[in-house]
């Protein structure tokens, strides 16, 4: 189930992602799946075993006791209904409690990230507060789930015991009519109120399973959210590169991350192979956005985006390292050493084609400074924040792309940092 999840989360296109909570995503690759996990390595078992006992032992009473199976036929269904309000609102607190705790798994990750915002801003009692509150919803849904849970038992415990006060009171009443269904013998009785026992025992078990059947259908139906989530477009039937095209163009472009405000708006650009291209512009004036519809990522709400002639976004994934190479404004490292920081594991990425990429963003030297080298585990102290930019270019330009998009990649680095970046540019 989690490889899916995870063939899933690669499927999806930037704009969902964009509007997914980081923290929902992780619940539901960890707390739901165990929740599903739960129910089919015990709870299903558990509850075909239940289901089973008290079909046979219904079966027994009607055969041996016909009053006692038709007082069974009236009270069963009174249980039904009660056992359906307690799933029904014990469902509802654990998808509660799904959304309380996948908002607090994202405060952690999201407050070490801006740590030192917080510190110089003295923000520290708003991170605990808003964290507080999600720990509080979560509670809340517990606790209520567990209030059910607490109150299942003895409600079928009670109804164990008026069904056997009515059976023993109808078999005394010295009713001729009464007895033919409920007149029994002393040893009859006593298998009788056993018999009882034995069905409500199982009832009482399966109310017990109930918590963990409605928190794995809780789980279950936000995984089924996640996969049922829509994909990125097809590409496997994409256009041919046309090398007489221009090797960018852009023809009357409207694009917004909300429908209602669009970042561009009929936007034409035309860049030619060889061409040097700078966009100037106000923050929040669509610069960033351009290289998002040229990657792929996004699609225009209207006019076309075309890379060598075929539409950007159907460019196939196993190329686009070949086209583009793409430098942000900071750099997002990978779990693994220097080299895997380059190359992403690339398979059509050598180690000399890193070293090279490595050599003309000026960075090579460094490396090879380090203890074991490109085989250097990478951590955020090895690298100073300019040495981290020009890595970013070595993995950029590591795959020899025909394209170079470079996102303000200078705008936090100090002069001579940023003059040693101009010229690995």
């Amino acid at each position: 189930m989690r490889t899916a999840l995870s063939e899933k989360l690669n499927r999806l296109p930037a704009t969902t992602l964009n509007r997914q909570d980081a923290g929902a995503v992780v619940s539901r690759f960890v707390g739901d799946t165990d929740m599903v996990e739960n129910l089919f390595t015990s709870g299903i078992v558990s509850l075909f075993a239940d289901a089973f006992k008290i079909l046979s032992i219904l079966v027994i009473v009607f055969t041996e006791n016909r009053g006692l199976a038709l007082l069974l036929c009236l009270v069963l269904p009174l249980i039904w209904l009660f056992t359906r309000h307690v799933q029904k609102n014990m469902l509802k607190a654990h998808v509660q409690n799904r959304v309380a705790v996948s908002r607090a798994s994202a405060h952690v990750p999201e407050t070490i990230r801006c740590i030192r915002t917080i510190q110089n801003l003295n923000r520290e009692d708003y991170r605990l507060q808003s964290y507080d509150q999600a720990i509080n919803e979560s509670y809340a849904a517990i606790d209520k789930t567990n209030f059910y849970d607490a109150v299942y038992s003895p409600v079928i415990l009670m109804l164990n015991a008026v069904v056997v006060a009515c059976v023993m009171l109808l078999s005394a009443s010295g009713s001729p009519k009464v007895l033919t269904l409920f007149g029994m013998s002393v040893g009859t009785s006593v298998a009788v109120i056993n018999y009882i026992s034995e069905v409500f025992g199982p009832i009482e078990s399966l109310g017990m399973e109930i918590q963990t059947i409605q928190s794995a259908v809780a789980g279950v139906r936000r995984i089924n959210e996640f996969l049922a989530l829509p994909e990125r477009w097809e590409t496997s039937g994409a256009e041919q590169a046309d090398s007489e095209a221009p090797c960018v163009s852009l023809e009357h472009v409207v694009f917004g991350y909300d429908d209602d405000r669009p970042v561009l708006q009929d936007l034409s650009l035309q860049v030619q192979r060889g061409e040097h291209v700078t966009i100037a512009g106000r923050t929040g004036a669509g610069k960033s956005t351009v290289f998002r519809l040229l990657l792929g990522l996004y699609r225009p709400h209207a006019g076309s985006v075309k890379v060598d002639g075929r539409e950007a976004a159907l460019i196939p994934d196993s190329e686009k390292r070949k086209v583009f190479g793409y430098v942000e404004q900071s750099f997002h490292r990978i779990p693994g050493t220097v080299m895997d920081q380059i190359t992403l594991r690339d398979a059509g990425v050598t180690e000399e084609m890193a070293r090279e990429a490595a050599k003309l963003a000026g960075l090579h030297e460094a490396i090879t400074h380090l203890e074991k080298g490109y085989d250097t585990p990478c951590q955020p102290e090895i690298f100073s924040q300019g040495q981290w930019q020009l890595l970013s270019i070595a993995r950029a330009v590591a795959a020899q792309p025909e394209i170079l998009l470079l996102d303000e990649i200078t705008a936090n680095l100090d002069a001579d940092t940023e003059a040693k970046v101009l010229e690995a540019i």
